[in-house]
């Protein structure tokens, strides 16, 4: 365990969400933060996030708590960060159009009012009730789920990065390392620094945060850290007054057989974004002809959003663990080495950054984490 007196150095690689959440608390924890990233913070998946708070869809068991404690977790990070993060708490709404959707949304509601999140099934008269704006054509089931909310990961960024600078961290962007040098054995093969072209950077423990470049970065000593294809496409759309009264985010049914789900939300400067319903979608189709196809599905439920225009997000290649769960702690071949993978990484960013600084501080192992330790894929 670490003494008072001692000042860890920690180099955190990547400053997305969860690099970011991890230095901010890192920085609180009276260590010696230096946080680098190959681009500008935020600039990679978490930027092009569609950032919704939830656990809906989070399987199994223990990683549907994880994020719902994290979801719980999102007030507390605020308060501390002590600025505005685009935190907008309002509910998910969703319905269906089929007898066999409904019957599988049916099923989701009951699994998860036994696991006790706060979702219901509603009538289509709520459903207007709470989105009088809507046009939601058939009907077969809805849902509310009235604890979910959305942020903007953006502004999460820089407020945690303000605070690692303020706690006397230190931020190294447009800095891509290439590389951790480790001791010269009888230490256990420990990272001592790692590198990057403009020198190296001494460190007692590295971070790695790097989401989808993670992978190539730990082969270099040896780590296996497997991750899948997962592409992802966001449109914006121009900023346009209030089209949802009352929810943070909308997941409508597809409008044919053709055109599937889509997902959206409105932020506070007016602009909509909307995306495409799987999670694991793999279209790399980031074209203005797909951004305005996407606006037309938008359209078709919401009316007032005729008068829109779209702005495709570039495609962002999203971190996504083999088995889709996260990979978090230290690597036995490296025993200096923490890693922080996750593709859930907006839901997930508070409780990750207080827990991984408790496991990397304190020298404790959290039993919460214990499920998610990337020496499952060892060969």
């Amino acid at each position: 365990m670490r003494r008072s007196n001692d000042k860890l150095r920690v180099a955190v690689v990547g400053a997305g969400i969860i690099g970011s959440s991890i230095a901010f608390h890192l920085s609180r924890a009276y260590s010696n933060v230096t946080i680098v990233d190959r681009l500008m913070p935020g600039s990679g998946a978490s930027g092009s996030s569609f950032a919704w708070l939830n656990s809906f869809g989070k399987d199994p068991p223990s990683y549907h708590e994880l994020n719902r404690r994290s979801m719980d977790m999102w007030e507390r990070f605020a308060r501390r960060l002590d600025a505005d993060i685009g935190i907008h708490w309002g509910g998910e709404l969703r319905w269906t159009s089929t007898i066999e959707a409904a019957e599988e949304l049916e099923r989701r509601v009951s699994q998860l009012q036994v696991r006790g999140y706060a979702t219901r099934l509603i009538d289509r008269t709520e459903l207007a009730r709470l989105e009088p704006g809507l046009s939601p054509g058939e009907v077969t089931a809805a849902a509310m789920s009235d604890g979910d909310g959305h942020v903007d990961p953006p502004k999460v960024v820089r407020a945690c990065l303000d605070r690692v600078v303020a706690h006397g961290g230190v931020v190294r962007t447009n800095t891509e390392v290439t590389g951790l040098r480790l001791t010269d054995g009888g230490d256990g093969g420990r990272v001592r620094s790692i590198e990057t072209a403009d020198g190296d950077i001494d460190c007692d423990v590295v971070v790695l945060a790097a989401g989808v470049c993670a992978t190539g970065l730990a082969a270099t000593v040896g780590v296996h850290l497997p991750q899948q294809e997962s592409p992802g496409v966001l449109v914006r759309t121009s900023r346009h007054a209030s089209v949802l009264c009352r929810v943070s985010a909308l997941r409508t049914p597809p409008i044919d057989a053709v055109h599937g789900e889509i997902h959206l939300r409105q932020n506070a400067d007016g602009t909509v974004l909307i995306g495409e319903s799987a999670e694991d979608s793999l279209t790399l189709d980031d074209s203005q002809e797909h951004a305005d196809e996407l606006l037309r599905r938008a359209t078709h439920f919401i009316p007032a959003l005729s008068d829109a225009s779209a702005m495709p997000v570039p495609v962002a290649h999203r971190p996504m663990p083999l088995d889709g769960l996260p990979m978090l702690g230290f690597t036995q071949e490296v025993p200096n080495l923490y890693v922080a993978l996750t593709h859930s990484g907006v839901t997930l960013a508070p409780l990750i950054g207080e827990l991984g600084t408790i496991e990397i501080v304190d020298g404790a192992t959290v039993d919460a984490l214990a499920p998610y330790r990337p020496d499952r894929f060892r060969p």
